[in-house]
Formats: structure tokens, C-alpha cells, sequence
């Protein structure tokens, strides 16, 4: 009989902390959502989607990647556009609600509508390190991963759209993936940060991984 809820939600690729909320502190759920977080997170090189993850529609890729020095050089030149406060659009696939509804909703009913935007603040973004993985690899952890997710996410179409892109001849026999961590304000779509950072690049782009590892001072042991 005690009530219970929790403060920030996690997509469904991602993993990490989800802090849960019981008895008299449900009322502080406020407090709890405005938060600082962290997250480890990893971004794939040569796709997009309508989802800025794995779990989406691929709407363009990139046959011909830089390679990995050139491709290095270019996210620490640019990584400079996402740190401190900036302006940052709800991804269509959202919870953010328009009108009542969620941004989902008009995704998948395929209606235009206004994309709103905020503020978040950006305190620290630090690359880690770049590495490859194979064509072969990337289906089947796409597979993997995708077949884990309980719920209508359109699941079934999503991978067999990436079995088709992937089975492409014409695809590289390897993609990089470059990994980063994170600190931002509550709110703060790192799968957001992803697309952007592939489109301000010049090459698609789209969240492999992501994992919250810290919520204000509470954090992954």
C-alpha cells in the first residue's frame, strides 16, 4: 500500500539509473526530475534515423566514411558547439507533449507540427576514444539489442530495414563509433547531441549506446 513512482524516464535502448520514488518522498518528485545527469554514451558514424538511435527508421547513410584520423579531428573541432547553454529541438520521437499530445504520436501519424525547443546547459562533454566495428558485428548487436525491447516500437519494421541497408553491397565492410561522456542539465537529449554533431560534421550520425550513470549525487557504483 505504498505509493510509488519514479523521476526521469529512460528511452529503450538506454540502460543505467532510474531513480525510484516511495512513500512521503513521491511528493518531492519535483525536486528529483531537476536533477543534474551523467551519461556515458557512444555514437555510431554513417546513419541516420528518425529516432537519432538504433531503434528507428534509417533515413540516410554514408557508403564512403572519412577515415578514423580525419574523422577524430572533426569531432574535437566540433565538439565545442555542444558544451554550455544551447538550444536544443525535442526529437520527434519524444514524450514532449504539443497540444496535448505527445511528439511521438504525430511521428507516427506522420502530421506536421511544430517542434518545440529549450534550454539546456551543457557543463561538460569529454570524447573518450574512437573504434571500429565490423558490418557483421553492427547487425547483430542491432539485432540483439532491438529483440530486447518489450513495448510497440515498431520493432519488427525497424529491423528489417536494417537488414536491408545493411545487406547493401555497396556498404563498407566497417563503421566507427566514437565514445563520450557526459554531464547536462535535466532535460538534455544526448541522442539529440548525437544527430547534431553528425550533421554539423557532415556525416550521419546516431546514438549506439547510452547509460546514465549518475542523477545529482546519486550514482553507479
Amino acid at each position: 500500500d505504498v505509493p510509488m513512482t519514479y523521476a526521469g524516464r529512460l528511452d529503450p535502448l538506454a540502460s543505467g539509473l532510474l531513480m525510484i520514488l516511495s512513500g512521503e518522498e513521491c511528493k518531492n518528485k519535483e525536486k528529483y526530475l531537476n536533477l543534474d545527469k551523467e551519461y556515458e554514451f557512444s555514437v555510431l558514424f554513417g546513419f541516420k534515423t528518425d529516432t537519432y538511435d538504433i531503434l528507428g527508421k534509417v533515413l540516410e547513410t554514408e557508403s564512403k566514411p572519412l577515415s578514423g584520423e580525419d574523422l577524430e579531428k572533426l569531432i574535437k573541432k566540433n565538439l565545442k558547439y555542444f558544451k554550455g547553454k544551447i538550444i536544443q529541438k525535442y526529437p520527434m520521437y519524444s514524450s514532449k507533449t504539443v497540444a496535448g499530445k505527445p511528439l511521438f504520436t504525430y511521428a507516427r501519424e506522420n502530421t506536421e507540427v511544430e517542434i518545440p525547443e529549450r534550454e539546456v546547459n551543457v557543463k561538460s562533454l569529454k570524447y573518450l576514444n574512437l573504434k571500429k566495428v565490423s558490418l557483421k558485428k553492427l547487425l547483430k548487436d542491432i539485432e540483439i539489442r532491438i529483440n530486447k525491447v518489450k513495448g510497440d516500437f515498431r520493432q519488427k519494421e525497424i529491423l528489417k530495414i536494417w537488414g536491408k541497408v545493411l545487406s547493401d553491397e555497396k556498404m563498407p565492410k566497417h563503421f566507427f563509433v566514437a565514445s563520450f561522456k557526459i554531464k547536462a542539465t535535466s532535460g538534455t537529449y544526448v541522442r539529440t547531441i548525437a544527430n547534431d554533431l553528425g550533421r554539423k560534421i557532415g556525416l550521419p550520425a546516431l546514438a549506439y549506446t547510452i547509460k546514465r550513470t549518475k542523477i545529482g549525487k546519486f550514482e553507479i557504483s
